[in-house]
């Protein structure tokens, strides 16, 4: 693998998180991961469709996979340079890792897994760190429970508890909350802020969930194909995502290939068809484009309202006629296809699918506002 990554952490503002990395085999094909971040105390949220690279760069700041060529450092602290072959192994850098798979002991109580770390400690120090965690993550009365014999909640507490118990200067979080429901995610997300709050150290989160990033929401640096494609709030990088993958990954439903037809520079927008033989032709915000050009358009299923008659005097620049053709109620929501001559995913409410008598083939328009349109690539 080639690789340069450059690592920077901590309390000054100066401090930032900046990773290349080139060239890694998977199977039998090159990836390349290439990407600058910054990652100050606090939560840095690295999201991404599968396969991204996001892992990769957690591997190589946590010194588990070694980069040819680049820099790794905490502050001033280098972890890692190739120019002058400095490599500091991973259990020397005070760095804690928590994997999706958690990891946990099995043999060993709550407790014992989270001193295991402490060895070097004298017993009263410990005892008093321990205990410590256990009650900033509300798992005392666990203290001499099993791994198999908690929850899979309780288990998720209990690996972060025991990453840290260490006092890492870095906390890497590879997808831990996977498999968890809402309200134990949010506790969980609460409780890492509440303990981050007096620790402040950065936190790499990875995650591919829309829903995480919102209840993390701080910094979000979105990764596709070895590359950063944005990076900012939440809302400004996963809101208007720039690339397909992105798009899908972010939970945008309608991802729709189309034309343009021509620019309209006065009006800030420019006129797109759909679909390689329908009639069907929306606005979209004005991009660098030229008429014939093949774009792709990426709308999400909650920013479509749904008409039941032909609407009037809106200040939405698309109305769509089309007809059901499938409903489907998912828990409290509604999913609707609509055949406008491409077909279209919108979610609503099982209230306004009484109050709309939507049913199979009922003949309805669909409102798009043009800056709910994006393009990607």
């Amino acid at each position: 693998m080639d690789a340069r990554v450059d690592a920077m952490g901590g309390e000054v503002t100066s401090s930032a998180l900046v990773a290349r990395v080139g060239k890694e085999r998977r199977n039998g094909a090159s990836f390349v991961l290439d990407v600058s971040v910054e990652a100050p105390p606090g939560i840095t949220i690295l999201f991404g469709p599968s396969g991204a690279g996001k892992s990769t760069l957690l591997d190589c700041i946590a010194g588990l996979v070694r980069p040819e060529a680049g820099k790794i450092a905490i502050g001033e602290d280098v972890l890692f340079d190739s120019v002058l072959r400095v490599d500091i192994p991973p259990q020397q850098r005070r760095i804690a890792y928590v994997f999706q798979s958690l990891a946990l002991f099995p043999h060993l109580t709550v407790e014992r897994n989270i001193e295991y770390g402490l060895t070097d400690l004298p017993d009263q120090d410990r005892g008093t760190r321990v205990q410590e965690i256990l009650a900033a993550f509300r798992i005392e009365r666990l203290r001499n429970q099993k791994p198999s014999q908690i929850s899979g909640g309780e288990r998720q507490r209990t690996a972060l508890a025991r990453s840290l118990v260490t006092a890492p200067r870095v906390l890497l979080l590879d997808e831990p909350l996977t498999g968890l429901d809402a309200e134990l995610k949010a506790a969980l997300v609460e409780d890492l802020r509440a303990w981050n709050a007096l620790k402040r150290i950065p936190i790499l989160y990875v995650t591919h969930s829309r829903e995480e990033v919102d209840a993390l929401g701080e910094r979000v640096i979105a990764i596709d194909n070895g590359r950063v494609v944005s990076h900012g709030a939440p809302m400004d990088v996963l809101d208007a995502p720039r690339r397909k993958r992105l798009a899908q990954a972010a939970g945008f439903e309608n991802l729709l290939s189309g034309t343009v037809l021509d620019l309209r520079g006065p009006d800030g927008v420019m006129r797109v068809k759909l679909g390689e033989s329908s009639s069907c032709e929306i606005e979209v915000p004005l991009a660098h484009a030229s008429a014939g050009d093949r774009v792709q358009v990426a709308i999400r299923a909650g920013d479509i309202l749904l008409a039941s008659e032909r609407p009037h005097g809106l200040s939405a620049r698309n109305i769509l006629e089309g007809r059901m053709v499938s409903l489907e109620q998912r828990g409290t929501m509604c999913i609707a296809q609509i055949d406008c001559g491409v077909t279209f995913v919108v979610h609503v409410t099982p209230g306004a699918v009484r109050a709309l008598e939507l049913t199979m083939g009922k003949p309805v328009w669909l409102v798009l506002k043009t800056h709910s349109c994006h393009l990607v690539d």
